[in-house]
């Protein structure tokens, strides 16, 4: 596959910005009926161009069709409709309770639009990354700069060629090209940031929007934990974990980065994965047309290098030309080695042996707090145990990264994984400002609340506030 080395544009940002900016102060995004049209346009643009989205997916990642189509297209699109269902209500400024001393007067909190947002979209899932954070800064009528990543540039392309073909020009920008261009976007002052991608490129931008003190969402990742108990289904554990391990050759910032087995069951977990990847990928995954590859050199020599730090009981075969890493579970993997120190992000699945559930959540929260957390248990008590004394962004019961899909369960990091949330309307809220506001009428406007204070305004005063 060949690597494509981005060119950095000579965009003036500074009047992209500008320009952006006027329009949002004309007034323009505020109405419902423009964020519909504009959520309507861009639900057109992934149906009408679905071929061209995932023949790029394709020569980015080798993706999958199907999957491709699952993970980077019908998402957006089920998140497209859950806000063009619930934008009415969404935006229905909400009464609260007036306190007795503020009558007569009405208080409410009204959603508005922030103004000019920059959206930073990674490489991994090109599509969804940068499309799924504008549905609800559309939806909550504000501008957008969209920055689609450099290193999937076939995808990137393709967003920068059809995103002005189908949205208002006006309102919406695409900002293709590399580092240098991230950075001068950076300096310019926009009303919101919302990046995904790792923590180090993360405290860079936390950095930058600081100087303009603007609000950020930082979706990041980190080693998210998948425990499987003794009394769990092993067979469902392995095809769901392999499943959500595997998918789009790891590179998913969710998926499961290691699993803690009870020690009596890891030989069987293990050969029940080893049984659910011949399923899925046939004896040579490397000629499955289901089975991505990795994203570019760099990141298969990262992975390459990192298959050293255990014994390899699966897979393990790595092919440079084709950027393929076969699907590998590791065992006797030390836990301050490499591959238990960063996010692996690829097919590279550490298996650790622990005596009980005490001790895998003692693993878990050694660490930093991950994006998610799965536990496979046949144990109500054992879920609430772990799921109470561990925290993550986000988790799974008996399942893996599908929680993702779901409109209504916000989707952040907490701690070193990120910070802020979206997805449905924790995404329209992530984007709005809850702007409090009450009304007071002008009927009534009693003597007592104002100076001086005799001593009889006290009494009154103290017994209503």
């Amino acid at each position: 596959m060949q690597t494509l080395t981005p060119e950095t544009t000579t965009t003036d940002f500074g009047a992209l910005v500008a320009k952006l900016r006027s329009a949002f102060a004309s007034g323009r995004t505020r109405p419902l009926t423009w964020r519909r049209e504009q959520l309507k346009r861009m639900k057109k643009m992934l149906r009408e161009r679905e071929d061209d989205l995932l023949g790029a997916l394709g020569a980015d990642l080798g993706k999958p069709p199907l999957e491709a189509w699952v993970s980077d297209i019908a998402i957006v699109v089920n998140e497209i409709e859950h806000a063009l269902k619930h934008l009415t209500s969404w935006t229905k400024p909400e009464k609260v309770w007036t306190p007795v001393a503020q009558r007569p007067g009405k208080a409410r909190i009204q959603h508005e639009p922030l103004g000019v947002a920059l959206v930073i979209a990674p490489w991994n899932y090109p599509v969804q990354l940068l499309l799924s954070p504008m549905v609800g800064a559309i939806a909550a009528g504000n501008c957008v700069v969209a920055k689609p990543s450099e290193v999937s540039m076939h995808t990137s392309a393709t967003l920068a060629r059809l995103i002005p073909e189908y949205l208002d020009r006006e309102c919406v920008a695409v900002v293709e090209g590399g580092v240098p261009d991230t950075q001068a976007l950076l300096a310019e002052q926009f009303d919101y940031i919302f990046y995904t991608g790792n923590g180090q490129v993360g405290r860079i931008v936390m950095e930058a929007a600081a100087k303009h003190l603007t609000p950020v969402t930082l979706e990041l990742g980190g080693k998210s934990p998948v425990i499987v108990t003794a009394d769990a289904d092993l067979d469902v554990a392995a095809r769901r974990v392999a499943w959500g391990k595997f998918l789009n050759a790891g590179q998913t910032c969710i998926a499961p980065d290691y699993a803690l087995v009870a020690r009596d069951i890891e030989d069987a977990f293990v050969e029940r994965l080893a049984k659910v990847i011949n399923d899925f990928y046939g004896p040579d995954p490397k000629a499955s047309p289901d089975y991505a590859r990795i994203v570019n050199d760099r990141h298969f020599r990262r992975l390459d290098a990192l298959l050293a730090d255990g014994t390899p009981a699966l897979g393990g075969e790595t092919d440079a030309e084709q950027r393929y890493i076969a699907p590998t579970v590791l065992r006797n993997v030390a836990p301050d080695s490499a591959v238990m120190a960063e996010e692996i992000f690829g097919p590279v699945l550490p298996v650790l042996p622990v005596t009980d559930v005490d001790e895998a959540i003692e693993f878990v929260n050694q660490r930093d707090r991950p994006l998610a957390l799965y536990v496979f248990s046949g144990s109500s008590d054992t879920h609430d145990e772990v799921l109470t004394r561990t925290s993550s962004g986000g988790a799974g019961i008996n399942a893996t990264v599908l929680h993702v899909a779901i409109p209504d369960l916000p989707f952040g990091g907490v701690g070193a994984s990120g910070m802020g949330a979206y997805h449905g309307r924790a995404g329209f809220e992530t984007f709005s400002h809850r702007r409090g506001i009450l009304a007071k009428s002008t009927r009534v406007d009693p003597a007592f609340a104002y100076p001086p204070y005799t001593k009889r305004k006290q009494r009154i005063l103290r017994r209503f506030l």
